[in-house]
């Protein structure tokens, strides 16, 4: 394998659609829209509502909380950036307003089950901050 020095992690793109998400991301908060019309919540951030179509979507605070669903653990990146940090685990996470999305997950693999409680945490990793996810802290009381 040949060594190729000073890659940096590729950046996500950003588009005027999605440039929201991202600044909620970088205050530390997950930015999802909401349809106007039929009160969905969306995820990847688009122009229209999948569910109705319509076109007047409001971007609100979501509450980083959700349940894994499925996940993988990547033992060979898809990105020569990302190799040195192999093993690492992806995931699909079920937000508790319903969409869900592909993320990285903070766990190890044994600590890994089905519906298990999950919270957005924002790991500085790269050029952007990345919303990752770990396992949920139990509430005190």
């Amino acid at each position: 394998m040949s060594q190729q020095p000073n890659i940096s992690l590729p950046a996500p793109t950003i588009t005027p659609v999605s440039q929201p998400f991202w600044d909620g991301i970088k205050e530390g908060k997950l930015v999802l829209q909401k349809c106007d019309s039929c009160k969905e919540w969306i995820f990847y951030p688009r122009e229209h509502c999948p569910h109705c179509f319509h076109h007047s979507l409001t971007w609100k605070e979501a509450t980083g909380c959700g349940k894994l669903k499925t996940w993988s653990v990547i033992h060979r990146a898809g990105h020569p950036a990302w190799q040195e940090r192999t093993p690492y685990v992806v995931g699909i996470v079920e937000l508790i307003e319903g969409p869900s999305l592909l993320t990285h997950l903070l766990l190890n693999e044994e600590e890994l089950t089905h519906n298990m409680d999950v919270e957005m945490d924002i790991q500085e990793i790269g050029p952007h901050p990345l919303p990752f996810f770990k396992q949920k802290e139990e509430e005190t009381t």
